[in-house]
């Protein structure tokens, strides 16, 4: 976690690892997740479904959960290493925007966000989905995004809700990070 005299944590986009980064970001830690450590649960996840599609040649690249050689991890794999470290995601339902999210909440009780857009690349010839981290730290509010070159600290919660909203309103998902188990 940052402090006052240190920097705030802040991974850089490679490949479609985004999902990395933003765990790692989440956390404020260097390889609180890794490639190898999200390839796992990925493989964990494929052999619990019982509903596992036949091999094929591109099996050895395109699993269910990710792709070998990109990235590119599913919510599956995301919610799975968060449970891992004892944190809760509540998938926000986008009918109620997001002034219903309690974006003031004790950081011992949320720890941040994880949204899921859609980005379009190289000239309009890629069309993929971004994972991307908000968290408060020291009590503001950060866009943790590995394509930023930067942290992006929002100027109040009002500014943050409308990055949610905006998020919201193109398709975007947001999945909320708690603390604390739900009931």
């Amino acid at each position: 976690m940052a402090t006052e005299n240190s920097q705030v944590y802040h991974e850089r986009q490679r490949l479609q690892f985004c999902l990395v980064h933003a765990l790692n970001s989440l956390f404020q830690q260097k390889d609180a997740f890794t490639r190898a450590k999200l390839n796992a649960i990925s493989e964990r996840l494929t052999l619990e479904d019982s509903n596992s599609e036949t091999w094929t040649p591109l099996s050895v690249l395109f699993k269910p959960h990710h792709n070998v050689l990109t990235g590119n991890y599913d919510i599956n794999v995301l919610i799975a290493a968060l449970e891992e470290k004892g944190k809760t995601v509540v998938w926000h339902d986008r009918r109620k925007g997001a002034s219903s999210i309690d974006v003031d909440a004790p950081e011992d009780v949320l720890m941040g966000f994880v949204i899921n857009v859609a980005v379009t690349r190289f000239a309009g010839i890629w069309r993929s989905r971004h994972w991307i981290a908000l968290r408060k730290i020291d009590g503001v509010w950060y866009n943790l995004d590995s394509d930023l070159t930067a942290p992006q600290p929002f100027f109040d919660t009002d500014k943050v809700r409308e990055f949610l909203d905006s998020t919201l309103a193109h398709g975007g998902e947001v999945l909320i990070v708690m603390n604390e188990k739900q009931s």
